[in-house]
């Protein structure tokens, strides 16, 4: 499969310290894959060099065939590189709807005419309805986002990721500080996304990793420890030993495959 993103000998150093150091990635269109590693092993610092965030000490970014090393973080999410942080931040005084829609208009260039109502941009309020009920947010449009559960703001969030259409959407930890049952209704929901958009998600949680993950990279000390089907992560003896320090019962010994 031919990589929609990728990185060539991608660092990120302060003075001695090396969060990121040569890295070399590559994302398939298409992909569901899951970057997992250790606090600490440079997985958020290498999102934030994906998307711009940060500014590399050496290596590229690729988009596609096209070098976006130096791209500002607007232009790469007009290009279809859109991400989820770990805390989110949202619109909290509007509502899910409102929300949505003014992503949209953002996207579409109208942003700057917003007069603080939806009730004139019908193709955006069409729009958002259908992106809200692919998301199983219908019932919450006309909730301020300060109000719903932690789980259902970050299902906004990737809402409005999603406004933006990505090609790749990066989620940085999306089940964290969410009760498992959301998790699981957000996974889902996760799992349920066309095809045409490429995952690339952050997450502590190897039971979630290893069942929606296609592909698995692990992290260690910013650099790339290994790769591979979730079933050969959970059998890679230095994956087990990176994790059997962070976790007596080894995470990756607790993963039960379905």
């Amino acid at each position: 499969m031919n990589a929609i993103l990728r990185t060539s000998g991608l660092s990120k150093h302060w003075g001695g310290f090396k969060a990121n150091d040569a890295i070399d990635f590559s994302l398939p269109a298409g992909a569901r894959h899951a970057l997992i590693g250790p606090n600490g092993a440079g997985k958020t610092t290498f999102v934030n060099l994906l998307t711009g965030y940060q500014a590399p000490t050496a290596g590229k970014v690729f988009l596609g065939g096209d070098d976006v090393t130096r791209m500002p973080q607007h232009r790469r999410v007009k290009r279809g590189l859109a991400r989820t942080f770990q805390i989110n931040t949202l619109f909290a005084g509007l509502t899910v709807l409102e929300s949505t829609v003014l992503a949209i208009c953002e996207r579409t260039g109208s942003a700057g005419r917003w007069l603080g109502t939806v009730s004139s941009r019908r193709s955006e309020i069409d729009e958002a309805w259908a992106l809200l009920g692919s998301l199983r947010l219908e019932s919450d449009a006309s909730t301020p986002t300060r109000q719903l559960p932690y789980g259902k703001q970050r299902l906004v969030e990737i809402a409005l990721a999603l406004a933006t259409h990505p090609k790749i959407l990066l989620l940085d930890e999306p089940a964290a500080g969410i009760p498992a049952a959301e998790s699981e209704e957000l996974f889902g929901v996760l799992g349920a996304l066309p095809a045409e958009v490429s995952i690339l998600l952050i997450e502590h949680d190897m039971n979630l990793v290893f069942r929606f993950a296609e592909r698995i990279t692990v992290m260690v000390g910013g650099r790339i420890l290994t790769e591979g089907t979730p079933a050969q992560i959970a059998a890679d003896p230095q994956v087990r030993a990176v994790y059997l320090g962070e976790d007596a019962h080894g995470p990756v010994q607790g993963i039960h495959h379905g």
